[in-house]
């Protein structure tokens, strides 16, 4: 970056972008923006004005200076589904889905096509890895070990339960206060859930008021609400033990740390509309492994 492009994008007086501005100014399609967003790739701050996030101008001039830009950035986020994704791999669209259910690759993304059927959306850069690295070549071209084999037999499906894994980091990377972490536990629990395990009912409702919107699927009460409900809330047993336990403890941290809970910024337009509450943190958190909730219809 050039000295006046520094001196420019270190001025105080330059208001940060609006996400729909900054994803213009970096050629990214919205949803790439906000992937982009939620696997830390661009930087944003609170927006003290209105809630929700922006953009400084600063970040905006670091991306565009780097190499290949825009293609290199938007090939981060590019995301596949099942066949795509298989031919990336160089395997068949059936292989590809028990790998996928196997938990040995693991999507970033899901919609719901018209048919109320589940689409999984998987980073193309991590399928490009997975096929390139050498230990995966028996996985992608022999024949499947028999316990790997079995465990397809069974049913086993991760996909649900490892893009909830996946979720649950981009929320936590969000969240900077006690409260907005528990909420976090919480949004993933479920309300009958969570409002079992808080029989305070000041921890509830602060709980509540943090508790991030989630990412929409259809009206309310639709269909397609429901099965996306069904695939955001934890359905296996020791998922949710491991849940109750980590919302247990932040709101245990919360009490300690922030008695009294601020207010939370409000749902406007903006990324707090999909849950991206707080300043941007680079925090991980390790999901056990189980079973996919039950019930869910999944497109191959």
């Amino acid at each position: 970056m050039s000295h006046d492009a520094v001196a420019r994008s270190d001025r105080p007086d330059r208001p940060a972008f609006a996400p729909s501005r900054a994803a213009r100014e970096l050629h990214l399609e919205r949803s790439e923006f906000e992937l982009a967003v939620h696997l830390g790739r661009i930087r944003t701050v609170p927006d003290e004005g209105g809630g929700g996030r922006r953009v400084p101008h600063a970040e905006i001039d670091r991306l565009r200076a780097e190499p290949d830009f825009p293609e290199a950035l938007r090939a981060e986020v590019r995301v596949v589904g099942t066949r795509a994704g298989a031919a990336l791999m160089d395997v068949s669209p059936a292989r590809f889905t028990r790998l996928a259910r196997l938990g040995l690759v693991v999507p970033v993304r899901f919609r719901l096509n018209r048919y109320h059927a589940v689409v999984w959306l998987y980073l193309a850069g991590e399928l490009e890895q997975f096929a390139a690295d050498e230990n995966n070549t028996p996985l992608r071209k022999q024949r499947m070990p028999e316990n790997l084999r079995g465990q397809v037999e069974a049913g086993v499906d991760l996909r649900a339960r490892n893009w909830r894994g996946r979720h649950l980091g981009f929320l936590l990377r969000h969240a900077e206060d006690p409260w907005e972490r528990a909420g976090v536990f919480a949004a993933l629990l479920g309300p009958a859930e969570s409002d079992r395990l808080l029989t305070d009912p000041h921890d509830r409702s602060r709980v509540g008021r943090f508790r991030p919107a989630p990412p929409a699927h259809g009206a309310p009460g639709s269909p397609a609400a429901r099965i996306a409900e069904r695939i955001r809330t934890a359905g296996d047993q020791d998922e949710i033990a491991w849940l109750r336990s980590e919302l247990t403890a932040a709101v245990q941290e919360a009490r300690r740390h922030r008695p009294d809970a601020p207010a939370p910024a409000p749902h406007g337009p903006g990324l707090v509309r999909r849950g991206l509450l707080g300043r941007l943190r680079r925090r991980r958190t390790r999901v056990p492994r189980a079973l996919a909730s039950p019930g869910t219809t999944t497109a191959p």
